[in-house]
């Protein structure tokens, strides 16, 4: 397994409409052959990135992601340039270990804004 994470400087007067792109957006990378999971981390402190977790059966999964159709859709629109206020960077990493709770279900999770 691959995990990748994106981090992303967003501007604070863009932050609400970033969030609300991926609430929106969320269920176009479901159906995406190799993806198992996708979360967005909202900073706890001011100047910090969000961070888009994405957890991947491989890299090749990843990578054909990145030229699909799905991926673009996802994309589009844009927000506008000032919406950063650096490049993003993707990080990609093996999966090596994985320990859950017995007691936690990802499914039933409550994410609270």
């Amino acid at each position: 397994m691959i995990i990748t994470m994106n981090h992303l400087f967003v501007a604070s007067e863009y932050e609400a409409q970033f969030e609300e792109r991926f609430l929106k957006r969320a269920s176009t990378i479901d159906h995406v052959p190799g993806f198992l999971l996708n979360q967005v981390l909202r900073p706890t402190q001011a100047g910090e990135p969000y961070v888009v977790l994405t957890l991947w059966e491989s890299q090749a999964a990843f990578e054909n992601w990145l030229q699909s159709a799905a991926f673009r859709q996802a994309h589009n629109p844009k927000l506008p340039q000032e919406a950063y206020l650096a490049p993003n960077r993707v990080d990609l990493h093996e999966v090596i270990a994985s320990r859950f709770s017995p007691t936690f279900n990802l499914q039933e999770t409550e994410i609270k804004g």
